[in-house]
């Protein structure tokens, strides 16, 4: 009877080193994109003010980085992959109609707070010129999902004006 022993995997140097950038190539942040769905093409007037936050807006949101967003469009952003969402020029939310809504102010910035199916949360601005939209996943933000608006507050008060 034969006995079978297996050889042992040998690679070299040089085919180790490709295989690890190849591995690397397919995990890079550059190539991380988050999925979002724009919001329908706004007026001419509010995409341009939301051109204008776009470029306001910070690298990292609550120890998150940017990420791309795909499709690409200026009306939208993302931080930890789609942990953190924004979304400019969305249209006015029938919720703020509602008495009983739920708000916040964030360094000057009133905000509508919706709650998300799994746990996040949605905000909308109020009074604004544009309507912008950020959504927090549950246990994104360090668990406090109003307190991504603290990064969001400044932009928005720079490139939307206040409609009061």
């Amino acid at each position: 009877m034969t006995s079978f022993r297996p050889r042992p995997f040998r690679l070299s140097a040089a085919s180790a080193a490709a295989c690890a950038l190849l591995a690397l190539a397919g995990c890079s942040a550059g190539d991380a994109r988050a999925r979002v769905t724009p919001p329908p093409a706004p007026p001419a007037d509010v995409a341009q003010l939301c051109a204008a936050l776009h470029e306001e807006l910070p690298a990292e949101v609550s120890g998150e980085e940017r990420r791309d967003t795909e499709p690409a469009s200026g009306l939208t952003a993302a931080w930890g992959g789609a942990a953190i969402v924004l979304r400019c020029g969305v249209p006015r939310p029938p919720e703020m109609s509602d008495p009983k809504a739920e708000g916040v102010e964030v360094d000057g910035v009133g905000w509508l707070v919706q709650s998300l199916n799994g746990g996040g949360k949605r905000f909308t601005t109020t009074y604004r010129t544009a309507y912008v939209e950020v959504s927090v996943a549950a246990g994104a933000a360090g668990g406090m999902p109003a307190g991504a608006l603290t990064y969001f507050a400044g932009p928005v008060k720079e490139a939307v004006p206040s409609t009061l």
